[in-house]
């Protein structure tokens, strides 16, 4: 077996540091369960709350936001040309737990804001949000020049 070079084995640990400043910056538990404690701190967790499904028809998005335990009166949905943003504020729970020592603490609160970019332009004029049973149902509606043109084709 050769010998390793110092050239390889300084490329191995830079990369290991790159590795180990990657993973510290998102944090382990932001891997696996989107609604840890760095969900609601600035530049942590990669914005993954609420969590989103978004569809469309030819003329809308429609976007369900999963947001239980949200503050309907701290909700807020902006919307400037093709950028969504859908803020608010995750309240706490009184526990009615009086406990020495918490063995597990799931549920986070505090502010939160998600952005995204949609792939068209949207009509902000008419955007519609409701709030019910914990579901933040969002219909955007596509501005003109988004919407699909059905082009007759003549025949000569």
């Amino acid at each position: 077996m050769g010998t390793w070079s110092l050239d390889f084995i300084s490329d191995m640990e830079k990369m290991r540091r790159e590795m180990d400043r990657f993973l510290d910056e998102f944090g382990s538990s932001s891997w696996t369960f989107p609604f840890s404690k760095t969900s609601f701190l600035p530049g942590r967790a990669a914005r993954g709350y609420p969590l989103l499904n978004i569809g469309e028809d030819n003329d809308n998005f429609y976007i369900d936001a999963l947001a239980p335990g949200v503050d309907p009166k701290t909700l807020d949905v902006s919307v400037t040309q093709n950028q969504l943003v859908i803020s608010g504020e995750k309240t706490a729970l009184l526990s009615s737990v009086e406990a020495k020592a918490i063995h597990r603490s799931e549920r986070s609160a505090g502010q939160f804001a998600r952005s995204m970019t949609l792939p068209f332009d949207v009509n902000s004029e008419k955007v519609q949000a409701t709030y019910q049973d914990g579901l933040l149902k969002i219909i955007l509606p596509k501005a003109e020049v988004a919407k699909p043109k059905q082009i007759r084709v003549s025949v000569t």
